[in-house]
């Protein structure tokens, strides 16, 4: 008899929070995916499978390599908080906030770099104007 495993991932995808189910069996995997909309809670997440995830709709399944490694905890430790550091944790919301104070950003960079490149300019203007009435003798 074969052995069927299952994996969620819960990630932000841009607009809302979804869920990937991914079914093993044997040498076999299938997925199905579900939209949970605001960052759900672990407790969210256990409910729904109880409830729900005998209705879920799995694809068609494909071949693949299933290749199955022991992992030190250590290692899992440091690559889910790496995951958790690059997906980024917050509301939709705060993420739009984020987002927005980045934009800002970069905004003031250019506008400073403007205003300096300005100023240089100027102060090269008024240097060149001191040399040439210099030069005229005045």
């Amino acid at each position: 008899m074969d052995k069927i495993k299952g994996q969620l991932t819960v990630y932000y995808d841009g607009m809302y929070w979804a869920g990937l189910f991914e079914r093993n069996e044997g040498n076999r995997l299938s997925a199905s995916k579900v939209i949970f909309g605001s960052e759900p809670s672990e407790a969210r997440v256990y409910e729904f499978i109880l409830k729900h995830g005998y209705e879920l709709q799995y694809s068609p399944a494909v071949e693949a390599v299933v290749k199955e490694a022991k992992k030190n905890p250590k290692r899992m430790r440091r690559e889910a908080r790496k995951q958790m550091a690059e997906a980024g944790i917050g509301t939709k919301a705060q993420q739009a906030l984020k987002l927005q104070h980045e934009q800002q950003k970069l905004e003031r960079g250019t506008r400073s770099r403007e205003e300096k490149k300005a100023e240089a300019e100027r102060k090269f203007q008024l240097k060149q104007q001191k040399k040439r009435a210099k030069h005229r003798g005045r």
